[in-house]
């Protein structure tokens, strides 16, 4: 369906509400947003070209309202989720949306993505979206988490990173905060120091692996793999642990010599591989030195804790 025209000619009370609601507070909520993210954000929203997609309601006499309100909305989501997720959010917002700016507009795929209003990133600019028929509808949640964090995925980053936003995000949130202690407690079952023993998780190999499973027809990839990148890498190492303690290289003498011989280089590495040689879930090998839990795409996810179950037998 054609984008309807914009409005010639606001009726004089619209305009009035416009200009009391809309441009005498423009000013204030573009330094409310800027403050918030640490950039100079602008505004740029056309009254005359929404204003045509008003139904009876709340749009049709009140759009400087309406305008007002979608962008309140968007700066309180967007002030809930910072300060849920840190800094590290603020960035992510700052380079996927590097224009800086933020609009209203029209909801223009088809099927719509959300049924009352949502979010994207185009062009570098940030939108807030209403869809046909619902202007003025559910007006604070547009940019919500969930209508947000896939706009952020889907919109191309600047700086080429390799892994996706809920990926990058996943990884802050669950491995990030986890793996110094899960470095800790094997250095110290191997009579080591911290800084002796390394964990390689292999984030964009995995990525990339899991990436191109996904889109094979039938697949069994979960549909929530991005989002779990960080949390079940960490899993994997954590169950590694977790059959360490079970298999007392900590306590046994002979079996922690037999460790530290076979893994020579004190590094722990997680991989994504075609076929597993052992298990049908995961497993551990030891190669050159280098201890790797792997497991397929298809299983990643699966029985992660029993995928060092058989590390003696690699010994």
């Amino acid at each position: 369906m054609p984008r309807l025209p914009p409005a010639e000619k606001l009726p004089l009370a619209v305009r009035k509400n416009v200009r009391d609601e809309w441009d005498n507070n423009k000013a204030a909520q573009e330094k409310e947003l800027s403050d918030l993210l640490g950039e100079t954000w602008t505004f740029d929203i056309n009254p005359s070209a929404i204003w045509p997609y008003h139904n009876d309601g709340y749009a049709k006499e009140s759009l400087g309202s309406c305008i007002k309100g979608y962008v309140a909305g968007a700066i309180y989501q967007l002030k809930y989720l910072t300060e849920r997720y840190g800094d590290e959010l603020k960035t992510e917002i700052n380079t996927i949306a590097h224009a800086h700016v933020m609009t209203l507009d029209l909801e223009e795929t088809t099927p719509p993505r959300f049924s009352y209003g949502g979010c994207d990133v185009l062009d570098g600019k940030f939108r807030i979206l209403f869809v046909e028929g619902n202007l003025g509808t559910n007006i604070d949640y547009a940019c919500q988490e969930n209508t947000l964090f896939p706009a952020l995925n889907a919109a191309p980053s600047p700086d080429n990173k390799p892994l996706s936003f809920i990926a990058r995000n996943g990884i802050r949130q669950d491995y990030d905060p986890k793996i110094d202690a899960a470095i800790k407690q094997t250095a110290e079952m191997l009579g080591k120091t911290p800084a002796d023993i390394k964990f390689n998780p292999n984030f964009e190999d995995s990525f990339a692996k899991l990436t191109a499973a996904s889109k094979v027809k039938k697949n069994t990839i979960r549909d929530d793999w991005e989002s779990n990148l960080g949390s079940f890498t960490i899993k994997y190492f954590e169950g590694l642990i977790y059959q360490m303690n079970y298999q007392k290289v900590g306590e046994d003498d002979l079996i922690q010599e037999g460790f530290l011989e076979a893994v020579d280089k004190n590094e722990i590495v997680f991989r994504i591989v075609d076929k597993l040689k052992y298990d049908s879930y995961g497993e551990v090998v030891i190669e050159d030195g280098v201890l790797y839990i792997q497991s397929t795409a298809e299983s990643w996810g699966s029985n992660i804790d029993y995928a060092a179950s058989k590390l003696i037998d690699q010994l």
